[in-house]
């Protein structure tokens, strides 16, 4: 029906007849002449309609926004004062000679054009309209530029796109899996996968050495702006590597992606530890376009006679930390309760502060209601975090764990507000994680997953499994983990081992994990990968605020889907099929409570 799309018009067609196929975009009629902005995929075209042509004028004039059209006519060049040469169909317009409508439209629930402002709700209930809207058709096709060079790459250094099913059985991966009940088994259920992890290393085990994945994965969790209930993961898993062979790969990919796709060079990326990122930065993801960083100040504050202070100092599992901000003297009182506000989410009963006015004057030169309680010491903590004339310095003082996350959530909150970024883009591999990390039970629980390897033998992570590292590692961006991997275990074991430490026995691995174990008795051979979450490479890549923003039809906040109203109820045959009987309303029939 169509001869090119809207966006590939140009002045090198001029006087050549083209048929366009799109939705009104925008109509005006200017003195009898009608203009039509049509717009399609690729772009908009100008399509002008004169009364000469009295049918396909006809036709235009009973056109509205959003109805389907099909145009043909010639192509010309705009006359002089109308080009607009920030669109990139601005030097020409089509002269139509046939206008015909291939559908209408009831008015669009909100307007298309960049003057339109509606809400998320509003977009996310009518999706397939919101979708329509030119940016979002970019950040789409965004997404598919670079799905495409993913595949080309990995396909380029020998990986083989393998599936892995969708239905399978529960694993322990850090979050609730989605069930799915089974009718030719009663009772018994299969899970969406969290991510295809035991199946790629299966795959590794059979021998096929290089794998990968663009694979959905289902994790039902609660959500922010960089979650959602399913997700799209980049998946790949290789043998006989160590943790350089698979961070070079890695990196090769996101570097020759950037390149390619954003014409971006990425600066180096530097590593760093796991207990330097949180010592430093207070998170293992940190934003290092932001200058700002941690300063432990525990030795100095168990000299004071302030027990906020020296009580967290003095505790095994506290930490008193300094945030130095240049030239933050000047926010107000106001300013400073919000951010008291912004860290009690993260669990800080307070944020401590001191202005620094003028250094000259000692005591007298700084502004704070808790100077008086460290005379003794404010001279060696004021050289320690480097303070001048005009800064603020901000204190977090708690369980370290509270102090990590509050500073380090307002490290990069201000780092926003202040605009205090040095560069566009900061990579790093974060690396060394700890093995496991512990409740406040003491209980151990794996920082990654249970298959990956420890940086020890078995009988070392057996005799003191809290300090034991893991050979894991993250890739990181603008403060965002774009990925994460390890080299796993395939020693029996060593697996044995780990599932021991974390209180799952013989029976219950053999129950779980039986056709894992069992395949690391056949020959399996050292392995690794990594995923990357594509929803938040494509986010960052499009220069957008959440993952909703990259995905065609995202779930809510609440993992709903407002365009389908899913989840929804079925009907009570589908649950009899599956011999289920729901709870509430068993009782509402019994009129029990």
């Amino acid at each position: 029906m169509r001869s090119h799309y809207c966006g590939q018009l140009n002045e090198t067609l001029v006087d050549q007849t083209v048929s366009l196929c799109g939705w009104v975009h925008r109509r005006r009629d200017h003195g009898g002449v009608i203009f039509l902005d049509l717009r399609d995929r690729d772009g908009i075209a100008q399509v002008v309609v004169d009364p000469d042509t009295a049918e396909a004028f006809a036709t235009a004039d009973r056109a509205r926004s959003e109805f389907v059209l099909r145009i043909t006519g010639r192509v010309r060049l705009r006359p002089e004062g109308t080009q607009n040469p920030k669109m990139p169909t601005g030097l020409i317009e089509v002269l139509a000679k046939e206008v015909e409508v291939l559908n209408t439209a009831a008015t669009p629930p909100f307007q298309l054009d960049e003057h339109g402002r509606v809400g998320e709700e509003v977009r996310l209930k009518h999706r397939y309209i919101d979708l329509r809207r030119p940016e979002m058709i970019e950040k789409l096709r965004l997404r598919s530029r670079i799905s495409h060079n993913v595949r080309a790459f990995l396909e380029g250094q020998g990986f083989l796109d393998i599936e892995t099913p969708v239905l399978t059985r529960a694993t322990p991966e850090g979050a609730r899996d989605y069930l799915v009940p089974s009718r030719t088994h009663p009772g018994s259920f299969f899970a969406l996968p969290q991510s295809p992890q035991l199946f790629k290393q299966l795959l590794m085990v059979a021998g096929f050495d290089r794998y990968y994945q663009i694979a959905k994965c289902f994790r039902d969790e609660d959500l922010r702006a960089d979650r959602q209930p399913e997700f799209t993961q980049i998946d790949l898993e290789a043998s006989f590597v160590s943790e350089d062979d698979i961070m070079g790969i890695s990196e090769a990919m996101i570097r020759q992606l950037f390149q390619e796709v954003l014409d971006v060079e990425l600066p180096e990326f530097p590593r760093m530890t796991w207990a330097d990122a949180m010592h430093r930065f207070g998170s293992d993801k940190p934003d290092l376009r932001i200058p700002l960083m941690l300063v432990d100040v525990d030795d100095l504050m168990q000299q004071v006679d302030f027990q906020v202070f020296s009580g967290p100092a003095s505790a095994a599992d506290g930490r008193v930390a300094a945030l130095k901000v240049p030239g933050g003297g000047g926010m107000s009182r106001k300013v400073i309760d919000e951010y008291t506000k912004f860290v009690g989410i993260y669990g800080a009963k307070g944020l401590a502060w001191i202005k620094v006015n003028d250094r000259a004057k000692g005591i007298e030169g700084l502004q704070s209601p808790i100077v008086k309680f460290m005379e003794n010491v404010i001279e060696e903590l004021l050289d320690r975090v480097g303070a001048e004339d005009g800064d603020i310095i901000f204190f977090g003082a708690d369980k370290a764990r509270v102090v990590n996350e509050a500073l380090g959530a307002l490290r990069v909150k201000l780092g926003e507000d202040l605009n205090l970024y040095t560069q566009a883009w900061a990579p790093l591999w974060v690396v060394d994680f700890p093995m496991f990390e512990s409740d406040d039970n003491g209980r151990l629980s794996p920082l990654h997953h249970p298959f990956t390897s420890p940086s020890c033998s078995p009988e070392e992570l057996k005799s003191n499994p809290a300090v034991a590292l893991s050979r894991a590692y993250d890739m990181v961006l603008n403060g965002t983990e774009l990925g994460g991997g390890s080299i796993r275990i395939h020693d029996q074991a060593m697996q044995s081992t780990v599932f021991e430490i974390l209180g799952i026995g013989a029976e219950e691995a053999r129950e779980k994990f039986g056709f894992l174990l069992d395949a690391l008795h056949y020959g399996a051979p050292p392995h690794g990968g990594l995923a990357f979450g594509l929803d938040r490479l494509v986010m960052l890549m499009a220069g957008a605020r959440t993952i909703r923003e990259v995905i065609a039809f995202p779930k809510t906040q609440s993992a709903g889907c407002l365009l389908t109203d899913a989840p929804g109820e079925v009907s009570a045959d589908q649950l009899k099929d599956l011999n289920i009987r729901l709870r509430q309303k068993a009782k509402a029939e019994t009129g029990n409570e």
